[in-house]
């Protein structure tokens, strides 16, 4: 029976409000609320020495809360410069290793962004730093691991749906992650209908397969945009700008996904993640 998880990227205000400061505690306060993933973001760098990593994942491991890990926001395969390239190369690693002490199975990050180069040539050079590059992250990946590029929400970056799934084609290894709040901000709000989320994972089916496409990565929370995209997350109480997650619902259920769903809102993450699946358990 297909099952849709879900959970928070990083830490509510609530879960500070009621007292707590160490991500140890979150494991037990994610799985009291009802929910099954969290997502840990080491998107200023890797500050966490090995030892805590091994802890905090035993911790998450005892409570049944499956870990991801986002990547810092330094990577750029597209920067021409030789040392950001090996520098790219060595945040990918040292994720890798975070991984395992985690015994988490995905890695989200950001591939590039344009910089002064035409988006043409900055794809260009993202797909081929990725081929120059991925047998090595293979061999460093057990079973079951996923590096996951995510969509991005800003006109000057790399990460629309197409670029991302065409980016996953070059290894069984590389899992999208769908931003939906990313995407509906760099498209102007065209995510409405079950339809505009059909288009996506249509795509996904036809490039990646089965596999890959029901068990994707999700991002979700509605961000304020403007001219040139994403200016800011938001929470679920906003009712200008969406996306709304019912019609992304209906798609899941009706397909029967295993997609793993972590909620990005301003400081609700684990109060929407619950809504969201709260609606989902409703359409099942």
């Amino acid at each position: 029976m297909s099952q849709v998880l879900f959970g928070p990227s990083g830490n509510s205000q609530s879960f500070y409000d009621e007292g707590f400061s160490s991500t140890l505690d979150a494991a037990k306060w994610v799985k009291d609320k009802g929910l099954q993933l969290f997502e840990y973001s080491f998107g200023q760098g890797y500050r966490m020495t090995g030892a805590m990593a091994e802890k905090l994942g035993q911790e998450f491991q005892k409570q049944g809360v499956e870990l991801s890990i986002h990547a810092p926001y330094f990577i750029n395969f597209s920067n021409p410069d030789p040392v950001m390239f090996e520098k790219s190369i060595g945040y990918i690693k040292t994720g890798i290793k975070f991984m395992n002490y985690f015994n988490a199975k995905r890695l989200v990050f950001h591939a590039a962004s344009c910089g002064k180069e035409t988006r043409e040539n900055a794809v260009k050079l993202l797909t081929e730093r990725m081929k120059e590059c991925i047998g090595d992250f293979e061999s460093e990946l057990g079973q079951k691991m996923y590096l996951c590029p995510e969509t991005m929400g800003k006109v000057m970056q790399i990460g629309t749906y197409k670029e991302i799934i065409d980016l996953c084609t070059l290894s069984k290894f590389l899992m999208p992650t769908f931003d939906f709040g990313h995407i509906n901000a760099l498209t102007q709000g065209t995510l409405k209908t079950k339809d505009d989320y059909k288009r996506i994972f249509d795509y996904s089916f036809e490039k990646l397969g089965e596999v890959r496409t029901k068990n994707a990565h999700i991002h979700f929370s509605k961000i304020q945009y403007g001219a040139k995209g994403e200016i800011k997350h938001l929470t679920f109480d906003d009712q200008i700008f969406g996306p709304e997650f019912e019609p992304l619902c209906e798609y899941l259920v009706e397909n029967n996904m295993n997609c793993h769903i972590l909620c990005e809102s301003a400081g609700t993450q684990a109060e929407d993640a619950l809504i969201m699946q709260q609606i989902y358990n409703q359409h099942r």
